[in-house]
């Protein structure tokens, strides 16, 4: 049986939407999302930070807005499975203990397990560095340089079981130029995704969804 996606509650300026913020890299996307928040009064908080190591360079981004950030290594020693499981075990833990009511995938590369997902699923989002369906995965970038496109982009979109095949949320187009290669394109995609994600988070959680 398919888990049913059950969207976060409506959310108000009086009683925001708790946030979990799941990063693996830097940050940037948690960043823009924290300045996003800072500038004005908004119907979601992040609440918690969380990182798939304890070096993780964003987390010093939620320690420096006074937000609990913790990197969750995945445990040694145990079969592969095992190991996932666990892992998200811990991060389930640190999700309940916050009380958070929506999870923001902002650069994690991990993959979540059905498991995971189906008990969150409507209430886990992401981004992704491509106008979905075409290019799902890991290496968006790549693949869409190989392909000869001239068009890219990003997308937000719900977390469902498989890898970015969710509902689409919303796209913003991004051209691909003659002298791209991967590191130019990326960076261009992600200052639209920079402001794409907060805004549809922020829409979002204000219940301007409906499935």
């Amino acid at each position: 049986m398919v888990t049913p996606f059950v969207l976060p509650r409506v959310a108000s300026l009086d009683d925001p939407l708790r946030l979990a913020v799941l990063i693996s890299g830097g940050g940037s996307g948690l960043d823009s999302l924290l300045k996003f928040q800072e500038s004005e009064p908004r119907c979601h908080r992040t609440v918690l930070v969380l990182a798939d190591s304890e070096g993780a360079a964003g987390l010093e981004h939620g320690r420096k807005a006074g937000i609990a950030s913790k990197g969750i290594p995945i445990p040694p020693g145990v079969g592969i499975p095992e190991r996932r499981l666990a892992h998200e075990a811990m991060v389930e833990s640190q999700l309940q203990s916050s009380d958070a009511e929506l999870v923001v995938l902002s650069g994690y590369m991990r993959i979540l397990t059905p498991s995971f997902v189906g008990n969150w699923k409507g209430r886990i989002v992401n981004v992704h560095p491509s106008l979905l369906p075409d290019f799902p995965g890991a290496h968006a970038h790549r693949d869409v340089l190989s392909s000869g496109v001239s068009t890219t982009g990003c997308t937000v979109h719900l977390v469902d079981e498989g890898v970015d095949t969710g509902t689409i949320l919303a796209q913003r187009e991004v051209p691909v130029l003659p002298e791209d290669n991967e590191e130019t394109l990326q960076e261009r995609v992600k200052e639209v995704e920079h402001v794409l994600y907060p805004e549809v988070i922020d829409m979002l959680c204000s219940g301007q969804f409906s499935l």
